[in-house]
């Protein structure tokens, strides 16, 4: 199926990963994608490596944003393509097949997410968790489940429709973006049971237990902004379930 995809990657003094980002989306086989680089005023050496790139580039924007999310949100706004993808300057794909495989599974949904590892800063083909999505069931949200947001990819028309990244939200609006889509809204997603992206460690809500209060306490805001209620245990189960993602391995 030979929809449009366009890949958005959200930076900001990214010097050190953003070459490796880069070369995983445009070595992709997938012929039809736009791909869409939001920066945010880097003042390092970021400019400098994307602009060797410039050729494979279709949109690059580099000027000060209010935080990533508002960063994504000019990126959907800028997207042409039917189905929109997120990748960051610390991550990339997992081979040259992802997008293709994205694009023969989507046919029938709105949208599709699959599984993704954290590996080491330096080494990355040393892995430190393995992000098994597993398929959606109606409810899961209420058990701590949420797809990992690198992986997942959604229609353009869904973005119009349900709106983007709340910017009320610091650490939680992809987490709320996905709430609201699929728990709320109820679109019709499927699950591609497949590594297709690698993150590298870090990340602010992870950075700390401070960051992971807050974040728990984003998480409580992100059913409170759509009117939903979760079970008691629900956001306590959501920390709680990446413990085992350090003892599963890939496959």
């Amino acid at each position: 199926m030979n929809v449009k995809i366009s890949i958005i990657t959200i930076a900001y003094n990214s010097e050190e990963t953003i070459e490796d980002t880069i070369k995983s989306v445009i070595s992709q086989s997938y012929p039809n994608i736009e791909y869409i680089i939001i920066d945010g005023g880097s003042t390092d050496g970021t400019l400098a490596i994307i602009n060797k790139y410039r050729e494979h580039i279709s949109i690059l924007v580099s000027e000060p944003d209010k935080g990533i999310y508002d960063a994504m949100n000019k990126g959907v706004e800028k997207a042409t393509g039917n189905l929109v993808g997120i990748l960051n300057s610390d991550d990339f794909y997992t081979d040259n097949s992802v997008i293709q495989s994205i694009a023969d599974n989507i046919e029938n949904y709105d949208g599709i997410y699959a599984d993704l590892v954290y590996v080491d800063r330096e080494n990355t083909n040393k892995t430190i968790r393995y992000w098994e999505a597993k398929a959606y069931k109606e409810g899961s949200f209420l058990k701590g489940w949420m797809p990992p947001h690198p992986t997942f990819f959604v229609r353009k028309k869904i973005y119009d429709k349900y709106g983007t990244y709340n910017l009320s939200l610091k650490s939680a609006a992809d987490y709320e973006l996905m709430l609201r889509l699929i728990h709320k809204e109820r679109i019709n997603i499927t699950y591609l049971h497949k590594i297709i992206t690698k993150m590298r460690v870090g990340g602010q809500s992870n950075a700390s237990l401070k960051n992971r209060i807050k974040a728990n306490k984003e998480d409580r805001m992100a059913w409170e902004i759509n009117h939903i209620e979760p079970k008691f245990y629900s956001l306590y189960l959501k920390p709680f379930r990446k413990i085992s993602q350090y003892f599963k391995k890939p496959i």
